[in-house]
């Protein structure tokens, strides 16, 4: 299982929110290229990067500072937040980025999913964000009426290869990830699954392994050290 350490950005700072709720913010780094360096260093072969200020808005803002992390890491790369234009998705493969996500866009326009699929294939990724069992879009700040369950169905069958799928309640809270949610996900889906939210020890990045999930990112509970990044790779 693949660990992936998230570098959430906001106005070019890594930060860290608590349910998606934007004025629930830490400023973890001012400087997320050395917070990328030393992920690296502990070890980490894959980023996971969200611009906080594209997923609400619907334009991408921290292009530069991704960039920037992806050339001087060297790590496979998956960016998300604010993805809702082919032209989009192109700008970041060619900066080198390996993955992008799709939220918004892909609950919302479900065509345009499609065409990205086929023309990137296993480039786009979707991300899945729960809250009461529907999806919820825009950087978490709408809940739309589209079951869960039903859409990664949806997605899974259009040929999405990777879901990063997160369980909002569970996000920046430091109280454990929902490991009924990634049974049931791993048990109904045949494609890459990533659990994301709520990770919070080694004993659970070992239990998501086991099930079978393809990756788990880690976040908050490596900004406290609640989490060893290198143990938790090795546990993975």
């Amino acid at each position: 299982m693949i660990i992936y350490p998230a570098i959430d950005l906001y106005e070019g700072k890594a930060v860290r929110l608590q349910r998606g709720d934007y004025e629930q913010m830490t400023v973890y780094s001012d400087e997320p290229v050395s917070v990328a360096h030393e992920f690296k260093n502990a070890g980490a072969s894959a980023l996971h990067i969200v611009d906080l200020e594209g997923a609400r808005t619907g334009k991408p803002a921290n292009f530069e500072i991704i960039k920037k992390i992806t050339t001087e890491s060297g790590l496979f790369v998956q960016v998300g937040g604010g993805v809702r234009t082919s032209e989009t998705i192109e700008k970041y493969l060619s900066a080198g980025i390996k993955r992008v996500i799709l939220g918004t866009a892909a609950v919302s326009k479900l065509g345009f999913l499609y065409e990205m699929v086929r023309d990137y294939a296993e480039a786009i990724a979707v991300s899945v964000d729960i809250k009461d069992g529907l999806v919820a879009i825009k950087g978490w700040t709408e809940v739309s009426s589209q079951d869960a369950f039903d859409f990664c169905d949806t997605v899974s069958g259009i040929g999405v290869k990777t879901l990063i799928c997160t369980d909002i309640s569970k996000d920046g809270m430091l109280s454990g990830t929902n490991m009924e949610l990634y049974r049931t996900l791993r048990a109904k889906l045949p494609v890459g699954l990533i659990a994301s939210g709520g990770v919070t020890s080694l004993d659970e990045i070992e239990t998501l392994s086991k099930l079978g999930m393809d990756g788990a990112i880690l976040g908050k509970a490596l900004y406290t050290g609640a989490i060893d990044l290198a143990d938790a790779i090795r546990r993975g």
